[in-house]
């Protein structure tokens, strides 16, 4: 099993902003400026790559990506249930 140590770290300095904004959308309680497209796009670029680990390469990698996957789901779920919230962050 050969890690990629520059993919993990990618994965790394991607991951350490999700939780900051999960927060700030729970926090806020409105997804004002927050792109659906943009979130879902990254989800599913998040599964090609577990996809891809699962297929190819399977290594410890795949489970940053399973967290990235979890904190965009999280921003997903709250930005759909405080959609129609207008207040500004």
């Amino acid at each position: 099993m050969d890690i990629s140590v520059f993919e993990a770290g990618m994965l790394i300095c991607f991951g350490a902003s999700w939780p900051f904004a999960v927060y700030r959308t729970w926090k806020s309680k409105s997804c004002h400026a927050k792109s659906f497209v943009f979130l879902w796009l990254v989800l599913i670029g998040y599964g090609c790559g577990i996809t891809h680990k699962i297929l190819y390469s399977l290594d410890y990698v795949i489970y940053l990506y399973v967290f990235n996957g979890i904190m965009v789901m999280v921003d997903i779920v709250l930005s759909y249930r405080y959609r129609g919230n207008t207040q500004a962050a």
